[in-house]
C-alpha cells in the first residue's frame, strides 16, 4: 500500500508538525507532500522521509513570507501528483485538506482547524479596516467558498479536539468520525525536583490570535517575570511593546524547554487554542495552566484541579488569574497523571486504529 502525508507546509517544528512526526513514524515508507518546505526546519523523523513540493516552493522568498501567497495554496494543493497511492492523510489546518486524490484512494484528514485565517479569525490576521475589507474581503470570499468544497475530497475527518469537530460541522457541516488529540512527549516532558522560581512561561508561535499582547499588558502591571519561547511574524511589534519584566528566548529545543517547564510557576495561554500542546506539556511536568477558558483548554486543563481559567479577554482578569493560580493546590503527580491521558502511545494507537478500521471498510 503506497501511502501520502500531506501538510499544508514545513517551516518549523509546532503543534501540527508534532502530530505528522507522529504520522511520519505510523507511516515510515510514506511520502510526504507539502506547499513549502524549509530543509531543516522540523525535525530528523519528518525530514528523512521523500518530500515533494508544490509549485509554490519556487516563489520568490517563499521560505519567509510564504503566509503572504495564501491565494495561491488552493491551486498549489490542487497540483499535487498523487496518482498511484492508495491511502492520502492530510495534516491539515489550512489547505491541505484539499487535495485531490486518485481514483479508488482512501483520504483522511487530521482537521487542527478549518482554515482561521478566513473564518472566525479574519481580523486578527488582516485588520478590521476599510482597506482590509476591500482588499482582503474578496481573497477571504474565495478562499471560504473553495474550503468548503474542498471538504468534500475527505472520506473522514479526525478533529484534534472536540472543539474543532465542532468547527467542522459549524463551517464544513460535517461530522468529524473521531476525535483523536495530538501527541504530547510525557517522556520527555517530566516533573524536576526543585521548587518553582519567579516566572511564568508561553511556549507559543507568536502570531495575533494567540493574543500574547493580552498577556504582555498584564505583566506591566506586575513584578514577576513572564519568559516567552517562541518567533513568528508578531515578534517585531511584541518586543516594542514589552515591559522590562517580560523576556523573549527565541527558538528552543525540548531540551532546552523542559527546565522552564519544571522552574516556572504556571504557563500561561492566554488566547483561544483548537487543542493546545504546550499546556499539557506543562502538566506533564508538573506545573499548573492559566489559560482563556474556551477552546481546547476546556478539554486538556481542569478548572481549579491542574489550573485556573479567565473568562475575560483583559489584562486585568489574567492577572487575576495568575494571582489564582499560585493558591492552587495540586501535586506535580496529580498533574503528571491528567497530562498521561494526552501521550503520543495513545496518539498513536488511537489513530493507528482508525486507519486500520476505514481501510477495513468501516
Amino acid at each position: 500500500m503506497r501511502v501520502a502525508l500531506i501538510h499544508d507546509w514545513l517551516t518549523g517544528l509546532r503543534g501540527g508538525e508534532k502530530v505528522l512526526e507522529g504520522l511520519c513514524e505510523l507511516f515510515p515508507d510514506a511520502t510526504l507532500f507539502t506547499m513549502v518546505h524549509v530543509p531543516h526546519s522540523t525535525s530528523e523523523v519528518i525530514e528523512s522521509h521523500p518530500i515533494r513540493t508544490a509549485f509554490t516552493q519556487r516563489l520568490p522568498g517563499v521560505r519567509k513570507i510564504y503566509r503572504w501567497y495564501l491565494p495561491l495554496y488552493p491551486w498549489a494543493v490542487e497540483s499535487l501528483d498523487l496518482a498511484g497511492f492508495d491511502l492520502i492523510i492530510s495534516s491539515s489546518h489550512c489547505v491541505a485538506k484539499g487535495a485531490n486524490p486518485p481514483p479508488g484512494a482512501l483520504h483522511i484528514c487530521y482537521c487542527h482547524t478549518p482554515m482561521r485565517y478566513v473564518w472566525d479569525r479574519f481580523p486578527d490576521y488582516f485588520g478590521n479596516g476599510i482597506k482590509s475589507r476591500l482588499v482582503y474581503g474578496p481573497i477571504a470570499a474565495y478562499l471560504r467558498r473553495w474550503d468548503v468544497a474542498s471538504a468534500d475530497r475527505v472520506h473522514s475527518f479526525v478533529a484534534n479536539s472536540k472543539h474543532v469537530a465542532g468547527r467542522i460541522q459549524k463551517y464544513y457541516d460535517r461530522k468529524a468520525d473521531a476525535v483523536i488529540y495530538p501527541p504530547v512527549d510525557t517522556d520527555v516532558f517530566v516533573p524536576g525536583d526543585r521548587e518553582p522560581e519567579d516566572f511564568f512561561l508561553i511556549v507559543s508561535a507568536l502570531v495575533p490570535y494567540k493574543r500574547l499582547d493580552l498577556a504582555i499588558d498584564a505583566f506591566r502591571r506586575r513584578r514577576d517575570r513572564l519568559v516567552i519561547v517562541g518567533t513568528g511574524p508578531e515578534e517585531k511589534r511584541l518586543r516594542e511593546r514589552a515591559p522590562s519584566n517580560v523576556h523573549f528566548q527565541g527558538s528552543l529545543s525540548r531540551s532546552e524547554l523542559l527546565p522552564l517547564y519544571q522552574r516556572c510557576r504556571a504557563t500561561l495561554l492566554p488566547g483561544v487554542e483548537d487543542f493546545g500542546i504546550a499546556p499539557v506539556e506543562s502538566q506533564a511536568c508538573g506545573r499548573p495552566v492559566v489559560a482563556f477558558a474556551e477552546g481546547g483548554a476546556l478539554e486538556s486543563v481542569r478548572d481549579g484541579e491542574t489550573g485556573v481559567f479567565f473568562a475575560e479577554k483583559s489584562p486585568e482578569a489574567l492577572s487575576d488569574a495568575i494571582d489564582r493560580v499560585s493558591s492552587l493546590r495540586s501535586n506535580r503527580g496529580s498533574l503528571r497523571s491528567w497530562a498521561q491521558n494526552f501521550s503520543r502511545q495513545r496518539f498513536m494507537t488511537e489513530m493507528r486504529a482508525f486507519v486500520d478500521r476505514k481501510l477495513a471498510g468501516e
